[in-house]
């Protein structure tokens, strides 16, 4: 080998060595970065844990669903709680006001202890439902539930269920309605009020639409103060991953 074809070889090898430093150094500085980088640790853990989040939105809204279910589908769950109590029909304030004034009371409670007790009948019935839907929440519906309000799950709920859970509750809240004896309590508020009766548009009122209607508002604003303590109270949130999930 000549000395100019010698020179030229280590010319080559200063060169590529110095490349192969170059990128070393490069990748080593990105991975420092990487590493060191709050936004970009965050896009990483972002790409890795999407299933994460879903699986702990999930685990959140059973849980939420369970705790609103359990506490207004037991005994007093809608009459105790002056929240979301089943208030007498509008229409039949009047009447109920008449009552009170003339010491018969106990006629008004006894209806509006009826309408209340048929909806704690008929809430546990919601479990199955959001099971459904929680169940087929995608990643990118968890994403945006996530990164949403404070009440985004409950609201996915309220329009993924809604008309599934008015048809399961409508008959089980004409059963509870019957068998509570809210419709013979309304018949003996109209008897007692008189003259009063004679006033009122009575065909307008469906007594088992209005319970089922306020029942599914009281259980979606339940369901909802349950969403909002897992979010804002790291004591709610009862399993690891639900802390990481809400606490990132």
């Amino acid at each position: 080998m000549s000395n100019s074809s010698g020179a030229k070889s280590l010319w080559v090898c200063v060169l590529f060595l110095s490349n192969v430093a170059m990128v070393s150094a490069d990748w080593k500085a990105w991975l420092n970065k990487l590493t060191t980088d709050e936004s970009s640790q965050a896009a990483v853990a972002n790409v890795l844990s999407e299933g994460e989040i879903a699986d702990g939105l999930r685990a959140a809204l059973s849980k939420g669903v369970g705790n609103a279910v359990k506490q207004l589908g037991s005994e007093g769950g809608f009459l105790s709680n002056a929240a979301v109590r089943i208030p007498v029909p509008e229409h039949l304030q009047l009447v109920e006001s008449g009552l009170r004034k003339i010491g018969k009371g106990d006629i008004a409670d006894q209806f509006s202890s009826s309408i209340n007790r048929a909806a704690e009948r008929a809430v546990p019935e919601a479990a199955e439902v959001f099971a459904g839907a929680i169940s087929k929440m995608s990643i990118s519906d968890a994403r945006s539930i996530l990164d949403g309000t404070d009440t985004a799950a409950t609201d996915y709920l309220r329009a993924s269920s809604n008309e599934e859970l008015k048809g399961r509750f409508s008959p089980l809240v004409d059963a509870a309605v019957r068998e509570a004896g809210a419709t013979k309590y309304y018949q003996n508020m109209l008897d007692k009020a008189g003259p009063i009766a004679s006033l009122l548009n009575t065909d307008k009122l469906d007594l088992g639409n209005y319970v089922t209607d306020h029942a599914l508002e009281g259980l979606y604003q339940v369901l909802g103060q349950e969403e909002q303590k897992i979010r804002a109270n790291p004591a709610a949130r009862t399993t690891d991953l639900l802390k990481k999930v809400f606490g990132q």
